[in-house]
């Protein structure tokens, strides 16, 4: 479930919320108000480098499994 970044355009505050689409109703946890914009948020990554075989190693918490 992905977090979404908001911008609340009454009283200014700047909320992230745990939701499963960014098309629900969300309102302002601080006024309540409906008058809020989406902001554009970044990931992060982890990768670490073997330096002895010069491969590198991915660090995900995505819950899904890569074997079959």
């Amino acid at each position: 479930m992905p977090i979404y970044e908001y911008n609340c355009m009454d009283c200014n505050e700047i909320f992230s919320i745990l939701q499963w689409s960014s098309n629900q109703s969300t309102e302002c946890p601080k006024c309540g108000s409906k008058n809020i914009k989406k902001k554009l948020s970044s990931f992060s990554c982890s990768c670490s480098i073997d330096s002895s075989s010069g491969s590198s190693r991915g660090s995900s918490n995505s819950g899904f499994s890569s074997g079959g």
